[in-house]
Order: C-alpha cells, then sequence, then structure tokens
C-alpha cells in the first residue's frame, strides 16, 4: 500500500525543461490545488517517463513532490507479480498544459487558481530556497529610487548574428549609463539597470556554498541531499533576484513563473514561419505569451510587433528596458490585469475568441473528431491565415486541413489592433 497521496501524470520530452515544467508537472500539481489542501503537503509524483540518462527532470520531479517519485515503467513490472494499492491517488489533466489553449489565452489555473504563484512558491521551497520577495499592491514596494535593477537578457537559438550585435550595443549603453551616474559623472535621468547577458546551460551548481541552502519544513529526503545544489537551483537564484527577464519565444519564456512579485518580463518576439524570416511573408511571433498573462505578479512588455520582422534594434531594447524599469520604481499595480499582459496579436485572438464563439470553442475543446493541427495552434498563424487558417486550407501530411473561422472578424480585428499584415503570407 502506498501511504499519502500520490499524483500521476505521464510526461514526453522531459529532457526539455518547459515540457518537464508545464506540460507534466505544473498541470499535475494545478488538478492537486483544486482539493485543497493537498497541494501544500508532501506527495508521491507517478510519471508516465521514457529513460533518459542526462535528464535532471527526475529529481526537479522528487524535490517538488516530496515523497520521491516513482516510475510507472517500474510500477507495470512490478505489478506482473503482486498487487499494489494507492491510498489516495490524483490523476492530472492532459487539457491543463501549456499549449492547452484557453479562450483567454491564459496558462491554464494560472489566475484563477492562484498556481502560478503556489507553482513558484513551491518550487523555491522544495528546492531549499528562500521565497521571493512579497509585494501586495504595488511594484514599487520594499524598493527605492536609487536601487539598481536587474535586467538579463536570456540567450535565445531565434537571436541571429545581428540581434546579438544590437542587444549587446544596448547592454554596453545601459551599463555605462548606470555605472556613469554611480561614479557621480553622470545626473539620474534614468531609473539605474546593471544589464547582463545570461546563458542558462552555462550557469553551474556552487556546491561549495550548498550549506547555504535551507532545508524544507516537509521533505522527506536526507539533510544530504537537501544541501546538495543542482543546476536548477542554480538558475533559480539568479531568476529570484531578477527585476527585468528579456528573452525571444521558445524554452526561455518558461521561466518567468519563477520571477518575484513586481517583475516585467520582456517578450522580445521572434518571425514566422521558420525559414522565411527574409521575406514578405515573415511576420512578428510571440509564442507563449500566455505564460505572462497567466502569471499576474509580473508585467509583460513585448517588442512592437510591427517592427519586428526588421531583426531587434539596439534603440528598440534600450527603450523597453527603460520602460520595464519606470513602470518597477513608479509602481505598476498588483495583480495585473491579465489582458493587459498580452501583446496586441494575443488581445486579438481573445477578442476573436468573444465574438466568434463556434470558432473559440473549436480551437480550445478537446474533442475526438477536431483535427489536432487546428487545436495545435499559435496564435500568430491564425491572425496571419498561415497554412491551415488560410480560407482555402493546407495539405499537411497528404491531407488537406482547414481549420474554420471568420476571415472577415479577423481583418477588421487587425485593424483595430494595428497589426500589418502582408497578402503575400496566404
Amino acid at each position: 500500500i502506498f501511504s499519502s497521496v500520490t499524483l500521476y501524470f505521464s510526461q514526453l520530452w522531459h529532457y526539455n525543461v518547459g515540457h518537464l515544467l508545464f506540460d507534466g508537472l505544473y498541470p499535475g500539481y494545478v488538478a492537486l490545488i483544486r482539493f485543497s489542501p493537498k497541494h501544500l503537503h508532501p506527495f508521491r509524483i507517478l510519471a508516465g517517463l521514457n529513460d533518459c540518462n542526462n535528464c535532471w527532470s527526475e529529481d526537479v520531479y522528487s524535490r517538488f513532490g516530496g515523497l520521491r517519485i516513482l516510475k510507472l515503467s517500474l510500477l507495470n513490472k512490478m505489478s506482473r507479480e503482486k498487487w499494489f494499492m494507492f491510498e489516495e491517488l490524483v490523476m492530472s489533466s492532459g487539457t491543463l498544459c501549456q499549449r492547452c489553449t484557453q479562450p483567454n489565452l491564459q496558462l491554464p489555473g494560472g489566475v484563477e487558481l492562484d498556481a502560478s504563484r503556489l507553482f513558484r512558491d513551491r518550487m523555491y521551497q522544495q528546492h531549499g530556497l528562500a521565497q521571493p520577495i512579497i509585494r501586495q499592491n504595488s511594484s514599487s514596494e520594499k524598493r527605492t529610487s536609487r536601487d539598481v535593477l536587474h535586467a538579463y537578457i536570456i540567450h535565445n537559438k531565434r537571436f541571429t548574428r545581428n540581434d546579438r550585435k544590437e542587444i549587446d550595443a544596448a547592454i554596453n549603453e545601459i551599463n555605462n549609463y548606470t555605472n556613469s551616474y554611480l561614479k557621480r559623472t553622470a545626473k539620474l535621468r534614468w531609473p539605474l539597470v546593471k544589464a547582463s547577458y545570461l546563458f542558462y546551460d552555462q550557469v553551474r551548481a556552487q556546491n561549495r556554498s550548498s550549506i547555504e541552502i535551507n532545508a524544507t519544513s516537509n521533505d522527506s529526503r536526507s539533510s544530504t541531499h537537501e544541501l546538495f545544489e543542482n543546476k536548477f537551483i542554480a538558475q533559480l537564484k539568479i531568476l529570484r533576484q531578477m527585476d527585468i527577464h528579456i528573452t525571444g519565444p521558445g524554452t526561455g519564456q518558461m521561466y518567468q513563473t519563477f520571477l518575484s512579485d513586481g517583475s516585467v518580463t520582456i517578450n522580445l518576439g521572434g518571425i514566422r514561419p521558420p525559414g522565411l524570416e527574409n521575406t514578405e511573408k515573415a511576420y512578428t511571433s510571440y509564442l507563449e505569451q500566455y505564460m505572462t498573462s497567466g502569471t499576474p505578479y509580473i508585467k509583460g512588455l513585448y517588442y512592437p510587433i510591427n517592427e519586428r520582422t526588421k531583426g531587434i534594434k539596439k534603440h528598440e531594447v534600450i527603450k523597453l528596458i527603460r520602460q520595464a524599469s519606470q513602470l518597477i520604481l513608479q509602481g505598476f499595480s498588483l495583480p495585473v490585469n491579465a489582458r493587459d499582459n498580452l501583446a496586441p496579436d494575443g488581445k486579438l485572438f481573445v477578442e476573436l475568441c468573444e465574438k466568434d464563439k463556434k470558432f473559440c470553442s473549436f480551437v480550445t475543446t478537446r474533442v475526438p473528431n477536431t483535427d489536432f493541427d487546428c487545436i495545435h495552434l499559435w496564435v500568430e498563424d491564425i491572425i496571419h491565415e498561415h497554412r491551415q487558417w488560410q480560407l482555402e486550407g493546407f495539405v499537411i501530411n497528404r491531407r488537406k486541413v482547414i481549420c474554420p473561422f471568420n476571415h472577415s472578424l479577423v481583418h477588421q480585428l487587425r485593424g483595430k489592433y494595428g497589426i500589418k499584415h502582408n497578402q503575400s503570407n496566404h
């Protein structure tokens, strides 16, 4: 008999930290939150995982739950000769993943169940780290106008060589201004910011200082395990003291949930379709903006939607960093309205969902007869009528896929939200 609560989920691609956290662990935890207060206590994780010798996902799962991890493959083998019983078993839901599109374009449960905050806080607690700074009503709480804010630009594979040059130039200008003020050679015109470029894969655990990690109050593992710092803990330490988080779409977006209250995340965007970056068919893509709208204790900013296809420019990056720093110190209200944390195309999608209920149900409800290509979506592809979102559809794997929606309404809303569209996208 397995005593206590067991949380069951299956997980694909757990070698990727984004999928590890928000396609397996997070949906499972949201399911557990619905049985409050079980989510606040230690629980076992029963996970359906493929073998992976170099993955650290199992360690994250084990620490997060507090009662270790049981792999489904092992249980299946052991069950051939004997029966096992679980005292309490909670099953995750496949509709709570980060790519499970909601009508409000939010991370499922992030706002209405406060799941983003609960997930963040437990992640820090179970990894033996102090909780992020709590700010109740304003981002300016526990800050002064002379504070030096920490901005990190996270490396992104979508950055081109020219993008990197522009980003590096922006970092230098931001840091030169801050250094000049600190040396009393410049007047304070802008908030003080220390900007850095960060490669997550180069962050290393500092086990000589691991004794600083606090033992958690409800973890069943040994103190030796508690004091051992891993790569993920080292990354969390950096995230905890970030004020401004900056990156492009993709895996880099998946850590913003772990930012402290009153932080700002800047999505520098990317360009779709892949391989057509320098053509007239290119359009701006932010991808995981639902992560930002589903995190009400941070503020989201976006690279200008009609400028991103020209490549990242130094002056736009500087403008965004200074805007973020001013918002933080002037004090933006907490919690942030979820819709305000969306980019223009995200807001368009939400309004489209409100006005075209049939379309909204079609793309947000997972039912057997719906083509997977119509629910596994990015909103920018809909708005720019790309591939299966074209009026005439698109051939995918030798079959024609048409995902119907009100094209005239999309054209109207593109005008309302000021989103430029090139007809050659069709």
